[in-house]
């Protein structure tokens, strides 16, 4: 009989929701075999059977979260499937035989006994209020047990914040670290606001309210997906605390066009992949972050972190929504090395099997949804980022060039920015200077 247990999937992750399980009781399951899908905070992912052999119990239900190294199921030979049911049958039985006769007899109290209860309950309050203070889980004003992981009890325990106070977006509640970093960041906003006597809005950790009014006539409901609910609150935290601002360049992106069309056949040929134009864009990101570094940055509270690594995030569509690997060392990169990247990286984002690291410290992201036809679009900061680049799809159209009309590849780019960092005035230098290094492309392919 081996022990499945839930996985580390990094050295921040300290639990995880499973979403499906791909197998049931009683099946046949091959090593590495996927045996069910997990969530965390950071990445879904598929986890393999660590041997082969009969599934032969589910300890955890599909979206249950539970901490790292939590026994999860079991996986045997199949011989103790039938005795687990036999034990459950018993056990079933003696249950109802408890119950029959608890029921038969009469509940009796002597007036001593009755007497003596109040007095037992001083005597055992003392006792009480000790325990509750050692309590190691925080409890809600109406006396609910908050959900959290040991972590996140010792982050707030070193950052004086209580648990009560920390509105919980995990499964039934739970309070992930998640939370309580969005707890911290949100303190000082509110704290300002009271020193000015301006009143902070309500409901700002939380990306859902109820809307019974939108309940008429034929309608079904389901539940969001994990994914969708991670994504939501991401969105409306960016939102919240970003100050969204947005700028749009046309570039002129023939240079790079011929230069693909000029080799597009014999990269395929030599390398196995097809060139798009991602791997210029990213190499024309990484050279303009380069020369201006506060779009490289993040801000943590009032501080401003300046990254010296270009790691771009390269979002993902997938079935039910996104998600934004990152490629590491953008600038150490040829296009060759970028194209399979973001090859690789999205295939395997596509299957669930990116690790946390890989969706992990991103400086600057790039959202393409001109690949969906899209010729203009502001995307979201992806926090703690402090900006996003938007390309539009690439297509003809006739410009002015010296006083003549040509027709040339175009594209509508968009750089969302974080005004609380960035002004408009570096916004539009950091765009002219990428938008520079594509339309004066002469670096070789092959």
């Amino acid at each position: 009989m081996s022990d499945v247990v839930m996985p580390q999937m990094g050295e921040s992750i300290v639990e995880g929701t499973i979403t499906k399980w791909m197998k049931k009781v009683g099946d046949k399951v091959e090593r590495d075999e996927p045996l069910f899908e997990i969530s965390t905070d950071k990445v879904d992912s598929e986890v393999p059977s660590p041997v082969a052999g009969i599934l032969e119990e589910i300890l955890v239900q599909e979206g249950e979260t539970v901490e790292i190294n939590t026994l999860v199921a079991r996986v045997g030979d199949g011989s103790a499937g039938a005795k687990n049911g036999k034990k459950a049958e018993a056990k079933k039985e003696e249950g109802k035989k408890e119950e029959a006769k608890a029921a038969a007899a009469p509940a009796k109290e002597t007036k001593a006994e009755a007497k003596a209860e109040p007095e037992a309950k001083k005597k055992e309050e003392p006792k009480a209020q000790v325990a509750e203070e050692e309590q190691p889980e925080a409890e809600s004003d109406s006396g609910e047990r908050l959900r959290s992981s040991p972590l996140v009890r010792r982050l707030a325990k070193e950052h004086g914040i209580d648990l009560r106070q920390v509105k919980g977006t995990g499964q039934g509640g739970r309070i992930s670290k998640k939370d309580i970093e969005a707890h911290m960041q949100a303190r000082p906003a509110a704290q300002a606001a009271a020193k000015s006597g301006v009143a902070e809005p309500t409901g700002l950790l939380t990306a859902f309210r109820a809307a019974p009014e939108a309940r008429f006539g034929d309608y079904t409901v389901e539940p969001l997906s994990t994914m969708r609910r991670k994504i939501a609150e991401h969105m409306v935290l960016t939102k919240r605390f970003a100050a969204h601002v947005s700028t749009v360049h046309q570039i002129d992106c023939t240079a790079i066009a011929k230069e693909r069309g000029r080799v597009k056949d014999r990269f395929i040929e030599q390398n196995g992949v097809k060139l798009t134009f991602m791997p210029f864009f990213l190499r024309a990101a990484a050279a303009a972050l380069k020369e201006f570094p506060s779009v490289n940055a993040s801000l943590d509270g009032s501080d401003v972190v300046y990254h010296r690594d270009v790691n771009i995030g390269v979002a993902v569509a997938l079935d039910g929504g996104l998600i934004v690997p990152v490629i590491k060392k953008v600038d150490e990169k040829s296009v060759l090395g970028l194209q399979r990247a973001v090859i690789d990286l999205a295939d395997r984002a596509r299957k669930k099997q990116l690790k946390p690291d890989e969706v992990q410290q991103g400086t600057f992201s790039i959202s393409n949804y001109g690949g969906y036809g899209s010729l203009f679009a502001t995307p979201a900061i992806n926090q703690p980022q402090v900006a996003i680049l938007g390309l539009g799809a690439i297509h003809k159209a006739p410009v002015v060039i010296d006083d003549a009309i040509a027709i040339r590849s175009i594209s509508y780019v968009t750089l969302t920015f974080d005004h609380r960092l960035l002004d408009g005035a570096v916004a539009d230098q950091f765009v002219t200077y990428l938008k520079g290094v594509i339309e004066g492309w002469n670096e070789p392919i092959l």
